[in-house]
């Protein structure tokens, strides 16, 4: 894959990547070329260490093994993504590889990492009512709409374990819940540490369910929208926890 020699010419830069990272090169790389259709990665990297005009590869010979080792985590991530799979009959026996109908649809380098960022959130992470509520949106790409489901799960979490009736929403419910002698407050925490609580939750649900509930927000980040949705299966379960602990003081 001479193309790779161009597009990473300091083989650093290459050992610093992560497959993955190296994997979008390449798989943008191969999608470059004339033999896109069906084509051999150990052919291709063959190419990085005898050029067609048989000069030897400009990576230094003392990071040979190093290279060859990362340019294949990177065939073996994309595989195992199911973004290269085996060609048809024998050419799939004997190594060659096409791009699958996911590899072929990515427009661009980011929305590649944006596939590869939504992988890295797993369903097994995440608080239960997320993971009913919003996570299927963001795997489908819906980001908004995942933000917004999971900042309305908090928001009913926090409405449910504090008694209030249904006409009872948004941030003035939120702070009632958690500051002074609210239902959700800790009696035993500093008052500093009650206020601090009440903020994080009124500022998580005014910040990123709010503005959602009232007109279209665009979120086209993959990564943002993991970190919100990560910030409310948290938020969850810290309302578990202290329904648990308020359930202990009653009961103790």
């Amino acid at each position: 894959m001479l193309e790779l020699l161009k597009a990473i010419p300091d083989p650093t830069v290459l050992l610093d990547l992560e497959p993955e990272e190296l994997a979008v090169k390449m798989l943008f790389l191969v999608r470059s070329r004339d033999d896109a259709d069906m084509f051999s990665p150990g052919d291709l990297e063959g190419e990085i260490w005898l050029t067609r005009y048989n000069e030897q590869s400009p990576y230094p010979q003392q990071h040979t093994g190093e290279i060859r080792l990362a340019i294949r985590e990177a065939w073996a991530w994309l595989e195992a993504q199911g973004l290269i799979i085996p060609a048809q009959g024998i050419n799939g026996v004997n190594g060659f590889r096409v791009l699958s109908r996911r590899a072929r649809r990515f427009s661009d380098e980011r929305q590649f990492a944006d596939y590869a960022t939504a992988r890295l959130l797993q369903r097994d992470m995440l608080h239960s009512s997320i993971a009913a509520a919003a996570w299927g949106f963001f795997m489908r790409g819906e980001y908004a709409a995942a933000v917004f489901q999971t900042m309305r799960q908090v928001e009913i979490a926090v409405r449910e374990a504090s008694g209030f009736g249904p006409g009872e929403h948004g941030v003035p419910m939120i702070r009632r819940a958690f500051v002074k002698s609210g239902p959700l407050t800790d009696p035993e925490a500093e008052t500093a540490e009650q206020e601090a609580l009440a903020a994080l939750f009124a500022g998580a649900v005014g910040t990123y369910k709010n503005p959602h509930s009232h007109r279209h927000v665009l979120m086209e980040s993959a990564r943002e929208a993991a970190e919100i949705v990560m910030l409310g299966s948290h938020l969850l379960r810290v309302v578990d926890q202290t329904v648990r602990a308020r359930a202990d003081r009653d009961n103790g």
